[in-house]
């Protein structure tokens, strides 16, 4: 009885130091810290995430055709409480996957979205002049109508997208041959055609060829493409979604690559022209972490540590890295820039994170790891400028991580899963403990569609708003929209944001 009441008692210190004089207290008869920690997690839950009470459980399943035209946003999904849910649009093309605003993330007019659909189903319809009309690759989305107009068809499973910071919209191809594409304003950009994959020739809805709006860029590494860092300075650094053993038993999972273009941009502002872009020229490399410390030893078990950059060539960019032994993950898919990392003693350096999806069939339940590159504009083999570790592991209940989202002023990671009646998580950042580890998540989303799941996760400026698109839905209730079937993507308010809760 004496340890128990000394545990209880170590217990309320530690939670009233941390919490204040109202922090919960466990039982005699329960002693697991971790249990304790989980409970502070979800009391705590409007302080530490800004939603009044995070959720318990995952939404039930549902069977059939679960989605319907009368149906209510909150018909859609569970949220925290203290959240509020509405459509912006129920007209999205199917398969609307990650998202960007425009012109900027504090005053946007419109979403950017990607369409995560291939070419290959063919037409969905023709235009009046007779020109085919190819299912819709990148659409925007009026942020105050929820007007869904087409910028550009004829992409292969686009998913990765990102503004970039010259005022440009990068969007990527998520296959094995997957490309890049550049396209200079996409409000400017209606009804565009690509006529080829990997060729950057346009033609309009007459049939008519367009140049300067959209360019293919080559220089940039061929892949399954999803997450994307693009900084100022035109360096990219993005992943590979490919499972280990595709290519044959023993083959590496995706390499997460760097371009370090050719013509680095040291001003601000926006381009006119995709001649400038600094994305036209570059080479690429293929990130290999160490296990030691004093130069390069690679392989199994060295996923973490010291990191340097091998060189590859952008169009065999996959099999250089495995050749080449660059370091594999098992389906690298989102990757963010942390816009909360600093380093005073050294301001180049930048903190990207990206999800390693795993297969939680397998009880491989996913992470999220974290590379902080010292010198992004450096690309060496032997030079180690990036460490690497893992900031977030999935469980029974938390896996499959896809998408990711930093919110502004807190610092806090939104990790999204990828797979049916999906789940939204918010994990705070690490604190001053020693690990270097998120100091906790908590369920904040669940999908009540069990043929749907939850992608392009983003927030406002502010951080109080966010937007997601619900994936994959069974869509035989619905109708069409300009020829093709449709997602819904929803406008989630009521986040409570003061800045972080450790400040």
């Amino acid at each position: 009885m004496a340890t128990n009441i000394r545990f209880k008692r170590t217990l309320t210190l530690l939670t009233v130091a941390v919490f204040g004089a109202a922090a919960p207290v466990m039982a005699d008869d329960d002693k697991d810290f971790g249990s304790l920690v989980e409970h502070l997690l979800t009391t705590q839950s409007e302080k530490l995430f800004g939603v009044e009470k995070p959720l318990k459980e995952s939404a039930p399943l549902t069977a059939g055709a679960y989605r319907t035209p009368s149906q209510s946003a909150y018909d859609q999904v569970l949220v925290a409480h203290g959240l509020k849910v509405e459509y912006l649009t129920r007209n999205a093309a199917n398969n609307t996957d990650m998202m960007v605003f425009w012109p900027n993330d504090a005053q946007p007019t419109h979403l950017v979205t990607c369409i995560e659909e291939f070419r290959n189903p063919g037409p969905v319809g023709s235009y009046p002049s007779g020109q085919v009309k190819l299912f819709p690759s990148v659409q925007r989305i009026d942020v105050k109508t929820g007007a869904v107009e087409t910028v550009l068809r004829g992409m292969s499973a686009c998913d990765g997208i990102r503004r970039t910071p010259w005022q440009t919209i990068l969007v990527t191809e998520e296959r094995s041959d997957g490309g890049a594409y550049e396209i200079l304003n996409p409000l400017a950009a209606t009804e565009l055609t690509l006529t080829a994959r990997g060729a950057g020739i346009i033609i309009d809805s007459s049939g008519s060829p367009v140049t300067g709006q959209v360019a293919y860029r080559g220089a940039l590494p061929t892949m399954a493409w999803e997450g994307i860092a693009v900084l100022p300075s035109g360096v990219v650094i993005a992943g590979d979604e490919l499972r280990p053993g595709t290519a044959a038993s023993d083959a590496d999972g995706g390499a997460i690559f760097k371009f370090v273009p050719t013509q680095p941009r040291y001003t601000s502002g926006a381009i006119g022209d995709l001649n400038e872009s600094p994305l036209a020229w570059g080479a690429v490399y293929a990130m290999q972490v160490s296990c030691r410390g004093d130069r390069q030893q690679y392989g199994q078990g060295c996923e973490i540590g010291n990191a340097a950059w091998v060189p590859v060539n952008a169009a065999s960019a996959r099999a250089d890295a495995n050749r080449l032994g660059a370091t594999g993950y098992y389906r690298p898919e989102d990757l963010e820039l942390d816009p909360m990392h600093t380093d005073p003693a050294n301001p180049e350096a930048v903190r990207f994170c990206w999800t390693n999806t795993g297969n939680e069939g397998a009880k491989n339940y996913a992470e999220v790891v974290c590379g902080v590159d010292a010198a992004p504009l450096t690309a060496s083999s032997t030079q180690r400028t990036l460490v690497v570790n893992r900031f977030i592991e999935g469980d029974t209940d938390f896996n499959s991580f896809d998408n990711l989202a930093f919110q502004p002023r807190t610092g806090n990671l939104y990790v999204i899963e990828d797979h049916n009646n999906g789940d939204v998580f918010a994990c705070l950042p690490d604190g001053a403990d020693r690990d270097i580890k998120s100091d906790g998540c908590v369920k904040i989303l669940s999908v009540k569609d069990s043929s749907a799941e939850p992608t392009g996760f983003l927030f406002s400026a502010d951080g109080t708003t966010a937007y997601v698109s619900i994936q994959h839905s069974n869509d035989t209730n619905m109708p069409l929209v300009d020829g093709y079937p449709t997602d819904d993507v929803l406008k989630i308010t009521g986040f409570k944001v003061k800045g972080g809760w450790w400040k």
